[in-house]
């Protein structure tokens, strides 16, 4: 019974959240384990341009540390503004939703190419933050029952939380602009005079994860109906056609009613 409920409450987080999340477990459970380690996972570009090892590109947005305080509150802040995120504004555009993460992707490998990171798990989860803070300006939010303020502090009040733990700043910061360079591109100059939409989600994306709508005046064929054939189901008839049936059908009827009435009779 509680694994069922357990399988139930997993699959009921939207697609996206649930693998990027379930990836990350997985990916530090494996460290844990010594099946892997974090040398085959950190962000090197040397490697992946001369030894071409290209799961670099991927598995170092995986790795968030050790089990540890660290990673349970990475993994708590990536799963609940991954979800909301998904089940917010990005509600029934799960294609749009990927586009935002390969954007955020690739511009943070570019950024982190420069600024000598190795794992950029943590400032994907700022950027999913940052997004989210900026799309919700009137939400109150609480840090620990400590400070009350508006969303869009969120990501700079998190920043302040890493500095204090004498974090480096720099993952924070990496993920505040790469998620202000989304968010403008996408909420803010489409909306400005002469802007535009630059960030287009390609169509074969739409085609991977989007369902597409149906089109309310599609009438199927008889071979797209369930069942193949209307087996059954008659003809519709005309008005002539109709009066047509019953005058032949009322003349039928007299001449049987003439002929029993004279058989009765007899000669």
């Amino acid at each position: 019974m509680a694994y069922q409920t357990i399988r139930q409450e997993y699959l009921e987080i939207p697609v996206v959240t649930r693998a990027y999340t379930t990836a990350c477990v997985l990916t530090t459970a494996a460290v844990q384990l010594e099946l892997i380690t974090p040398f085959q996972l950190y962000f090197n570009p040397d490697l992946i341009l001369r030894n071409y090892q290209v799961w670099r590109l991927i598995t170092n947005f995986l790795f968030f540390g050790p089990v540890g305080f660290n990673f349970l509150f990475n993994m708590i802040f990536l799963y609940r503004y991954c979800r909301m995120l998904e089940e917010g504004s990005f509600r029934g555009r799960t294609a749009d939703f990927v586009f935002m993460f390969l954007f955020g992707g690739l511009l943070m490998t570019i950024f982190g190419t420069f600024v000598n990171l190795v794992f950029l798990g943590q400032a994907f989860t700022i950027m999913l933050v940052y997004i989210w803070s900026r799309r919700n300006p009137s939400v109150r939010m609480n840090f620990f029952g400590l400070l009350n303020f508006q969303a869009p502090f969120l990501p700079w009040v998190l920043m302040g939380f890493s500095l204090l733990l004498g974090n480096s700043i720099i993952v924070d910061l990496l993920g505040i602009a790469v998620g202000h360079v989304y968010y403008f591109l996408e909420d803010v100059f489409p909306n400005q005079p002469g802007g535009g939409r630059w960030l287009r989600t390609p169509s074969f994306l739409k085609m991977l994860f989007d369902t597409p709508e149906e089109d309310a005046n599609y009438d199927p064929i008889p071979e797209d109906r369930p069942g193949g054939f209307a087996w059954g189901e008659g003809q519709r008839l005309g008005e002539q056609e109709l009066h047509s049936l019953s005058k032949r059908q009322t003349c039928s009827l007299c001449a049987r009613k003439s002929y029993a009435s004279k058989y009765l009779q007899g000669p």
